[in-house]
């Protein structure tokens, strides 16, 4: 099990170097950025060890386990990190943006319908399978969601920053103290029904 869980991450070899290529961080100067609170690094400052041993989701919603700047501070100046996103039944990964990067999303195991819509307001779908590869393009707004209501679902996403960000659409537009009256007016509705819709959004 353990070994078909890491050959998963063999073709994302290829990715990072796509990444790169097309999109990444500025360049720096040196071969890597140590940390002003390190005198010195190992082999131990270069290896992430936050992806073993991931437990399932709890109580039904989505778990994302990054491995970005934060988590990883061997990635600062190197235009890459990763994820690994594990849904449950009937799971979703609400609408969002990346800013800062191109995410490359491969399907470990089970079934993923992933879609991004863009500047022209296309919406572009598709139903992953395992082995399979999709490209969010960089800030573009997107989702995924596990059909399936019976079996869970594993993605590894790889951005083309060492610092993506993640920008929520129903957090943001629903959880930041946006007037209501602005919302009904933007939205078409009664403030009523914005707050109703906000009373459902986990304030950050």
């Amino acid at each position: 099990m353990a070994l078909n869980f890491i050959q998963s991450f063999l073709p994302l070899l290829l990715v990072f170097a796509f990444i790169d290529a097309v999109v990444s961080d500025p360049d720096i100067t040196s071969d890597f950025i140590t940390p002003a609170n390190f005198s010195s690094v190992n082999g131990t400052f270069f290896t992430f060890t936050g992806f073993r041993d991931l437990p399932d989701p709890i109580q039904g919603t989505l778990m994302v386990t990054k491995a970005g700047l934060v988590e990883f501070p061997a990635l600062d100046g190197q235009s890459v990190s990763m994820a690994i996103l594990k849904f449950p039944p009937g799971g979703i990964n609400p609408p969002h943006t990346h800013p800062r990067a191109t995410e490359l999303l491969f399907s470990v195991s089970g079934t993923l319908e992933v879609a991004f819509v863009d500047t022209k307001n296309i919406l572009y779908t598709k139903q992953l399978e395992a082995g399979d590869m999709f490209v969010f393009p960089k800030g573009l707004a997107h989702y995924q969601y596990n059909r399936n209501h019976q079996n869970p679902a594993i993605a590894i996403s790889a951005f083309g920053s060492a610092n993506a960000g993640t920008v929520s659409v129903p957090n943001s537009v629903f959880g930041t103290g946006i007037d209501d009256a602005i919302l009904a007016k933007a939205f078409k509705t009664d403030i009523a029904t914005i707050q109703k819709i906000k009373s459902g959004i986990a304030i950050p």
